[in-house]
């Protein structure tokens, strides 16, 4: 894990921690964990005066929105609960913050993510978030292939399967930008930052 600089205009972009998803099981922490340590790092942008992008994921009641394309998984269905698509309360309620809905893996694809990052002259992002082998890798190819410098951090998110978990951070993650702590990210922004 190596984390070399924070840009002057990073932003923290933290994926699908809502109501339905942090009440799964994950690993290698629990969603109330991951949401622990989102909050640290929110608080530690929003104190720097960065943006912070919760992002969200819903969909139609009926499904009727719904990814199409044939898949070897059956996707889960019917009726999901009351406010499964709400951001945790711990997260939200910040005036300043940006609120992303998605209705697709990453948060980039369908959405205004792009726009209201370049708006603020954002060239780099933090990410975190739940799950790390869907909506937080997906974010961060999209990221890294739109042309932000990517940062994850890794004790900020957890997956539904700890091997997925494993291969994202190992594999996959130091070929899309730098990995991190929340501690060691919450560090540098205050090094970096007056």
């Amino acid at each position: 894990m190596t984390l070399s600089t924070l840009d002057p205009r990073t932003a923290l972009v933290v994926v699908d921690l809502q109501n339905g998803i942090t009440a799964l099981p994950t690993a290698p922490s629990t969603g109330p964990e991951v949401v622990a340590r989102a909050v640290e790092l929110a608080d530690a942008f929003r104190s720097h005066g960065l943006p912070v992008v919760l992002v969200r994921v819903t969909s139609a009641p009926d499904g009727s929105d719904a990814v199409p394309g044939r898949t070897e998984v059956r996707r889960p269905g019917g009726p999901r609960p009351e406010g499964w698509d709400t951001v945790v309360a711990e997260l939200a309620g910040h005036s300043g913050d940006i609120t992303v809905t998605k209705r697709n893996w990453g948060a980039f694809h369908g959405t205004d993510l792009d726009l209201q990052l370049r708006r603020r002259g954002v060239t780099q992002v933090v990410l975190a978030g739940i799950a790390t082998s869907i909506g937080v890798e997906s974010t961060a190819r999209a990221a890294y292939e739109h042309g932000y410098h990517v940062t994850l951090a890794t004790d900020a998110m957890a997956d539904m399967d700890a091997e997925a978990h494993r291969n994202s951070v190992e594999r996959i993650f130091p070929r899309l930008g730098e990995t991190g702590t929340t501690a060691e990210v919450v560090e540098l922004l205050a090094k970096t930052r007056p």
